[in-house]
């Protein structure tokens, strides 16, 4: 009879503390995540790597996407050398590998070997992506980012993008995004530890 008892008083603890447990707030990432994750449109792009990029090189692996150029002065390369410095701690928080794509929206000075040496630069997770502006247009823009196009004819032109970090999951799918973080007289640029902080509550949810 006691240790009937015991089992059963054992039994109720246990069962309290399943429901006390789900009964706590569950820690939010604070970027704006997608609930249900989004399908991507059918694209094909190029990659630094050779070959073509299609959705089905999106599964497997938690992709981060990020727009920009070679020739940017300021926000790409900081952003760029901000994932660099994450990825060991990125990589850490997933069993699924994490790659980065940069994808360039300046395809008339962007040729696949001016991407092999600015992605390669920052580590074997960075590949350059590039397309003309009649495919890469509508796939930068199904991601809710967005670039201007130069004037025909213009050479020496700066490019206005999104400096915001789409998350893609393993499923392919647009899980997350990562804003810019605007301060005034600092670049807009996302906040690396809170992108890190973000991603390891997303990935430790992830199904």
């Amino acid at each position: 009879m006691q240790k009937l008892l015991v089992t059963l008083i054992a039994i109720v603890a246990l069962v309290a503390g399943v429901v006390i447990y789900n009964g706590l707030p569950k820690e939010e990432p604070r970027a704006l995540v997608y609930n249900p994750p989004r399908d991507l449109n059918p694209f094909m792009l190029q990659a630094h790597t050779g070959g073509q990029l299609a959705n089905a090189d999106l599964t497997g692996q938690w992709t981060f996407l990020f727009t920009g150029y070679t020739s940017c002065p300021d926000i790409c390369p900081t952003t760029m050398a901000d994932l660099g410095k994450a990825m060991p701690v990125l990589k850490s928080a997933s069993d699924r590998p994490v790659r980065v794509w940069m994808i360039s929206v300046d395809p008339q000075r962007d040729t696949l070997a001016k991407l092999e040496a600015y992605a390669s630069y920052f580590g074997s997770e960075f590949v350059g992506v590039r397309a003309e502006h009649k495919d890469l247009y509508p796939f930068v823009n199904g991601l809710g980012l967005m670039y201007s196009i130069p004037e025909e004819g213009e050479v020496d032109y700066l490019v206005n993008h999104s400096s915001a970090i789409v998350l893609i999951n393993p499923e392919g799918q647009r899980h997350a995004i990562f804003k810019a973080d605007h301060q005034p007289g600092q670049l807009p640029v996302v906040d690396t530890q809170q992108m890190i902080d973000d991603f390891q509550i997303i990935a430790s949810q992830y199904n």
